[in-house]
């Protein structure tokens, strides 16, 4: 069986088993099922062949699923699928041990239907086929529900059905697009084909006026997922709500799937729709960067302020994409990773407090350092990496994303691709980079260092967690410390094997940029000898 097929089957295989065990037994089944997904994306990273060809590389050939209609069990990565398959990979042990003193009601069915939440992104994340892509986008969609609807806070009910009814509409928009395609393929073609690679290839032979249409379904449906701005308000509500674990993955890698979405299928099947409709989503990534740090600054709950921040994170990630050069689409997904990283940590590190003192006000939480040092740390180093300081892992995908806004405009880049955006984007968003710097500062000012500050009916930690971490908080928190570090340092190894990916999905846009800004400097002279 394919290291690719083992990372979906064996946490579906371990949800099984866990529904068929005792509880006490659940959570060791689900780390060690995640533990064999991870050994086995391991495998298939350091055996990858498709680091410097930025192909899609598949262990298997496709195998018929419904013939009838062109749709194939068919799994496959490129590079950037891969790091964001690694990354789940890597959270999902890491969230299931950091439950395990979190936890303590129907764990069997916590730790079953985080199993199959893994399977669904790494389905996802690996497929080749649209229609098995959207199966396992979609089917994240029902864990999820689940995870916030049982095991979350007070508002639990309300997060969920938000999360459902944002989350289903948008993919509403996703499925019509693909099916559209794969029936109009069939209606030029003869042949049903549900390949992304086919899809992409029809998909760029269409009339501009149809690929503005497509591009707006897709985006617009990745982007509930992302969120982008005026889409996003199911977001801090979720990530507020729902428990750690959930709140992790959420962040993590639920969101990469939005972004990865349009990275994938959105942008090289429509490519002349993208250039036309980039300006109107930079313009939403760059409102949302400023809204979500003005946002952020009247948080008291630090949950939420988390939650917010992963707002403007990710609308940088993509305006990176929308620049349409390799400079920003490497660093987009570069800071899709990282993101991943800091902010899940973070998460991690505000549901241990949260299990000390039952509460997430920073009102009434402050100067931690002196109860809990080693947390404070931690908490001090995501912090820094979310704020994107030198050195850590935040710092090289946010100067990527900016750089590659600031040189896309009509003048050629230095690889010669010109883009629609320009120094205006990037200087906006930049902007609410530093206020996000501000109110992230303000945050680990006030719960980590200041006079010590701690609720009046809880003083103690409960039984069976020290008042600092203890070791089995430390092992889950210090592989994200190391990540950060070495990701900021040594950069290098994962932009130099995310650049033919990159330079892959770019390929078609150079000449369709050009012709657009050709257009529009044609369109201003006509206007001009008219007025004239």
């Amino acid at each position: 069986m394919s290291a690719a097929w083992i990372t979906i089957l064996a946490p579906l295989l371990g949800a099984l088993l866990i529904g068929l065990s005792p509880a006490k037994a659940a959570r060791w089944i689900a780390l060690s099922v995640s533990g064999v997904a991870l050994a086995a994306i391991l495998q298939l990273v350091m055996n990858f062949p498709g680091w410097k060809s930025g192909l899609f590389e598949s262990e298997a050939n496709p195998v018929p699923f419904l013939p009838e209609f062109g749709i194939t069990l068919w799994l496959g990565y490129d590079s950037v699928a891969i790091m964001l398959a690694l990354l789940n990979a890597v959270l999902v042990p890491l969230c299931v041990l950091g439950s395990f003193s979190a936890i303590r009601e129907r764990e069997r069915e916590y730790y079953a239907w985080f199993m199959v939440l893994s399977a669904s992104i790494m389905l996802a994340f690996a497929s080749r086929d649209a229609i098995l892509f959207y199966i396992g986008y979609e089917f994240t969609l029902v864990p999820m529900v689940f995870l916030i609807a049982i095991w979350g806070g007070p508002e639990r009910k309300s997060a969920a059905t938000k999360y459902f009814l944002y989350t289903f509409f948008g993919s509403i928009f996703v499925l019509g697009a693909i099916l559209w395609l794969g029936v109009s393929m069939h209606a030029a073609t003869g042949v049903w084909n549900f390949d992304i690679d086919a899809l992409i290839a029809y998909g760029q032979s269409l009339p501009a006026s149809t690929q503005w249409w497509l591009f707006l379904c897709l985006a617009g449906g990745f982007a509930v997922k992302v969120p982008i701005f005026q889409l996003h308000t199911w977001l801090p509500l979720a990530h507020d709500q729902a428990p750690t674990g959930g709140s992790v993955i959420l962040a993590g890698t639920l969101l990469k799937l939005g972004t990865y979405g349009i990275f994938r299928i959105a942008l090289p099947c429509a490519p002349e729709g993208a250039v036309a409709l980039a300006p109107f989503f930079a313009v939403l990534c760059v409102i949302a960067v400023v809204y979500a740090s003005l946002i952020c600054w009247v948080q008291r709950d630090v949950k939420r302020l988390i939650a917010y921040s992963s707002i403007g994170h990710l609308a940088l990630c993509v305006l990176g994409l929308f620049a349409f050069n390799p400079i920003g689409a490497e660093g987009s997904v570069y800071y899709m990773v990282n993101h991943g990283i800091s902010t899940g940590a973070l998460f991690l590190c505000i549901g241990m407090v949260y299990e000390r003192y039952h509460t997430k006000d920073m009102e009434r939480l402050g100067g931690l350092v002196k109860r809990m040092p080693i947390w404070a740390f931690f908490m001090g180093l995501f912090t820094f990496a979310s704020l994107g300081l030198p050195g850590l892992n935040g710092f090289v995908g946010e100067v990527l994303c900016l750089m590659g806004t600031f040189i896309a405009d009509s003048g050629s880049t230095p690889d010669n691709y010109p883009g629609v955006l320009g120094p205006w984007y990037a200087t906006v968003a930049a902007s609410g980079l530093v206020l996000a710097a501000m109110y992230l500062l303000i945050m680990l000012g006030k719960i980590v260092w200041g006079p010590l500050t701690e609720p009046h009916d809880d003083h103690h930690a409960p039984s069976g967690l020290s008042v600092d971490l203890n070791w089995r908080e430390i092992g889950v928190l210090a592989p994200l410390a190391v990540l950060c570090l070495w990701l900021g340092l040594a950069p290098g190894y994962v932009l130099s094997n995310l650049e033919p990916a990159c330079t892959r999905m770019l390929a078609p846009f150079p000449a369709i940029v050009q012709a657009h800004i050709a257009a529009d400097v044609q369109t201003a002279h006509d206007s001009e000898k008219e007025q004239n």
